[in-house]
């Protein structure tokens, strides 16, 4: 079970919860586990990036790398082989580092079983690690949607707030689970208030393998939200 932020910015009014000595990211890393970095969402980095932050955090910390913006959302998953070669070169700089790949799905793009499970099982042939999908329009929200991720072992993220009622539902390989949390009722912007957090610690709690990541970033209220999930946690 892992927690942590998409990013790993260190709001002032949580300042006094993390060491004062160290990069931003090497502060982060002595008070989170995991952290998720949305920059490769936008643009590639070069790999002496990618191994700087390897190295900047200790052996059990791991990342999730969020997939190309070019691969989900301009090839829309099709004839992008390239492109998902060139990020996974990338990811590889992480090393035993990387834990999951993260795929985030424009809200525009149905489920289309000749263009999606082609592009799974191309991307399985390459990287046998975790990985997790959020899509965002209904038709992906199906039984026989959810068989089909399972049998490529793609967990389906559970997230907040969700679409459709079934989103904030995990999904797909029910092993290894996936929360996104981006904030409610104002996305990016507003905390989760105490007794939310209680019913995610619960699913938490239940869940074989999980993470749980705080989007909720714009007004620092993930950091906030993580560090009180984390006390919660240890108490259950």
């Amino acid at each position: 079970m892992r927690i942590g932020c998409a990013g790993w910015s260190i709001p002032k009014a949580h300042a006094a919860a993390f060491p004062t000595e160290g990069s931003t990211l090497e502060r982060y890393a002595q008070v989170f586990d995991c952290a998720e970095i949305n920059s490769s969402f936008y643009r590639p980095h070069r790999p002496a990036t990618w191994r700087r932050w390897a190295d900047s955090v200790p052996a059990h910390f791991r990342f999730a790398a969020k997939m190309p913006k070019a691969i989900s959302h301009e090839c829309r998953l099709q004839a992008c082989d390239g492109l998902v070669t060139a990020f996974l070169d990338q990811v590889g700089e992480l090393g035993d580092k990387l834990g999951w790949l993260l795929l985030q799905l424009p809200p525009s793009l149905v489920f289309d079983p000749a263009v999606a499970l082609p592009f799974f099982e191309h991307l399985r042939e390459h990287h046998d690690g975790p990985l997790a999908c959020e899509p965002r329009h209904a038709s992906w929200f199906t039984g026989s949607v959810d068989h089909a991720l399972r049998q490529l072992a793609v967990s389906r993220v559970a997230a907040d707030p969700a679409r459709v009622p079934r989103a904030a539902l995990p999904g797909g390989d029910r092993q290894r689970i996936y929360f996104r949390l981006h904030g409610s009722p104002r996305t990016y912007y507003d905390a989760y208030p105490s007794p939310v957090l209680e019913r995610v610690a619960r699913r938490l709690r239940r869940a074989p393998q999980a993470w749980c990541i705080f989007d909720n970033t714009a007004m620092g209220h993930a950091t906030g939200n993580a560090i009180e999930l984390q006390r919660m946690l240890r108490s259950l």
